[in-house]
Order: C-alpha cells, then sequence, then structure tokens
C-alpha cells in the first residue's frame, strides 16, 4: 500500500508517518509539507531516518499537487491549525484549509485514492457549545449551524467536499473530527495545544496566564494522547474496504477531560516546578467554557477507545522535552 500523509512535519503528520512505517511492514509512506513552520525540519531528519521521502511543495498549487506519484490513500492533516490566525489572516487560512483540501481531491479522484480526513471540533457552533452543560458531551449529530470561526468554517466545508467528491468519483473516505491531540514532538507554542505549552512554560519556569472567562482556570478540554490517535488510525486503514463513508469525533472522551486549574497541578507534580500564573480576563470570541467529544460511535465502529490518560500525556511531552531543552530553544 502506498500511504501519503499531507503536512507530514507537522506534529500528528509526522508521529502518524513513523507509527505506520514501523506497524504496516508492506506500506510505503511518503509526506508532503511545505516546512513553512518552526520546528518542521526537525520533524522531516526524524522523517529522514527512516527513509520516509518528503515531496516539499505547496499544496494550493494544483498543477504541483498532480503531479505527486499516485497513491492508494491519502491522509490529509495539512493545515493551518492555528484558531486565533484565522481572525487576521483569512486568506491565509482560507487557502491552507479549503483550497488544499480542493486539490488533494482533484488527485484523489484522478487516482482512485482513497482519504482520512483530519477534521476538527471546531466545526461545533460556538454559541450551542456555550450552552453545553457540563458533564454532557458533543456528539456528531450536534450543531454545526452558525458562527464557530473561519477556521472551522474551513474545516467543515472541507468535510462536505470530501462527501462531494466521494459521490461523484466513488472515493472512500473516513472523516475524524480531531479535538485537542497532545504528546511528544508537539512543540510547546501557544497555537499548537495548551498541554504542551503548560509543560514547556513549567519546565522552564516560566509565567503562563489564565485567559478568558474571568481569568478563573476552568475551561474544560479532552485531550487525547498522539499515540492513541495514531493506534485508531491504523485500525481505520486495516478496515477501510469494510468500514468507509463514515464521520466520526475522535478525542479523549470524558475521562480524559480536565481544567486548567488542574493541568497546573498537574505539571507542577511532574515537573516539580511551580510557575507564576497571572490573570487575563477578556474572553476570545473562538473560545468555550467546556468542550468533551462524545468518543461513543467510534468505540463501537472500531472498538478503539484510548489507553493513556492525561498523567501519561504530560509525563511523556516533559520526558521528551527536558533532554531536548537546548535543541528546542533554538527553534522557539
Amino acid at each position: 500500500m502506498k500511504i501519503l500523509i499531507t503536512g507530514g512535519c507537522g506534529f500528528i503528520g509526522s508521529n502518524l508517518g513513523l507509527f505506520l512505517k514501523s506497524k504496516i511492514k508492506k506500506a510505503k509512506v511518503t509526506s508532503v509539507d511545505n516546512l513553512s513552520r518552526k520546528g518542521s525540519i526537525l520533524n522531516y531528519k526524524r522523517l529522514l531516518k527512516l527513509k520516509i521521502k518528503n515531496f516539499k511543495i505547496d499544496l494550493t498549487n494544483l498543477k504541483k499537487v498532480q503531479r505527486l506519484p499516485k497513491f492508494d490513500l491519502v491522509i490529509h492533516c495539512a493545515a493551518e491549525p492555528a484558531i486565533e490566525v484565522s481572525r487576521n489572516k483569512v486568506d491565509e487560512v482560507f487557502k491552507s484549509n479549503l483550497v488544499a483540501t480542493f486539490n488533494i481531491l482533484k488527485k484523489c479522484a484522478k487516482d482512485r485514492s482513497d482519504i482520512i480526513y483530519l477534521s476538527s471540533s471546531r466545526v461545533y457552533a460556538i454559541e450551542s457549545l456555550f450552552k453545553l452543560k457540563k458533564k454532557r458531551s458533543v456528539s456528531e449529530n450536534f450543531n454545526v449551524e452558525n458562527f464557530k470561526s473561519i477556521y472551522g468554517f474551513t474545516k467543515l466545508s472541507s468535510e462536505l467536499l470530501i462527501k462531494e467528491y466521494s459521490y461523484l468519483h466513488k472515493i472512500k473516505y473516513l472523516i475524524n473530527r480531531v479535538a485537542l491531540v497532545s504528546g511528544p514532538w508537539q512543540f510547546g507554542k501557544e497555537e499548537q495545544g495548551f498541554v504542551s505549552l503548560w509543560v514547556w512554560r513549567h519546565l522552564n519556569k516560566l509565567k503562563l496566564n489564565y485567559i478568558g472567562f474571568g481569568g478563573t482556570g476552568k475551561q474544560v478540554r479532552d485531550v487525547l494522547h498522539i499515540d492513541d490517535l495514531c493506534e485508531l488510525i491504523l485500525l481505520q486503514i486495516k478496515k477501510i474496504n469494510k468500514i468507509n463513508n463514515k464521520l466520526m469525533n475522535v478525542g479523549g472522551g470524558y475521562k480524559n477531560s480536565i481544567n486548567l486549574i488542574k493541568l497546573t497541578e498537574l505539571s507542577e507534580q511532574i515537573t516539580k516546578n511551580k510557575i507564576k500564573i497571572g490573570i487575563v480576563k477578556k474572553t476570545s470570541p473562538y473560545d468555550v467554557p467546556y468542550y468533551v467529544s462524545n468518543i461513543s460511535y467510534v468505540k463501537k465502529l472500531y472498538k478503539w477507545e484510548p489507553r493513556r490518560g492525561l498523567r501519561k500525556i504530560v509525563n511523556d511531552i516533559y520526558f521528551w522535552m527536558r533532554p531536548n531543552i537546548s535543541i528546542l530553544k533554538k527553534y522557539f
């Protein structure tokens, strides 16, 4: 099987590429990544060690996408992941997230390639999420109408494009609405997820802020370990001829949900460092007080569930960052 991973030198893409290379002996795994993000060169070097080739091209350039070799399966991870970026760089986010998907689908249609798409929990309407009561979770039929962010719009629009192309060109697809994913090789930057950011700041004894909702630190999110995501996608690849044309929420679920106060306590326990926490009361228009994925559907489909808890996630990030701290500081 020939597998192409878009965004293959990003956090999820690189971990997934290395994982699949080790688990599917006859698979030829290839990456496509423009290497524009800080840190992608570090992941690129990791891929090279296992002889995973990367095509350095811009996915918004259709001619270059069409010149890529033929693949049996495309795992589409590439995107501009920073929600706040979409406030000021609408054109950039639109091209990176939607035009790139359109070009990839044209390539899939031409080559008869299947596609696994990493969508986002950000497709759900923010005003509806504000009404979500605690101890409840978000299922696939939750409201996607109304305001969600430009980022969320591009991810939802990409889902619709995939369904249209599947119908017209008989492409098998799977859509994963992925919540917050974390683990080793997530670089501790603000736009890459708050868990790795929390560990990095505690490790380096740098100040953090509780931002929004009065600065109480009580926002709740569910978190998924990168290895659990990779294991799920491996199952999806193996069963794609039997289970396809499905959309599912993928996340840590209720048992792996946490607020910032608890994450601070956990980070202090693991790093042995206590840092100053500031308060910023103003809330971003894109933030919500509570989000937990309902993962019952994906669990039923694949007999899968997250095997790694929050302590394991924080612990793995810390023990990856600690020996690499000098290298990481050169990039960030």
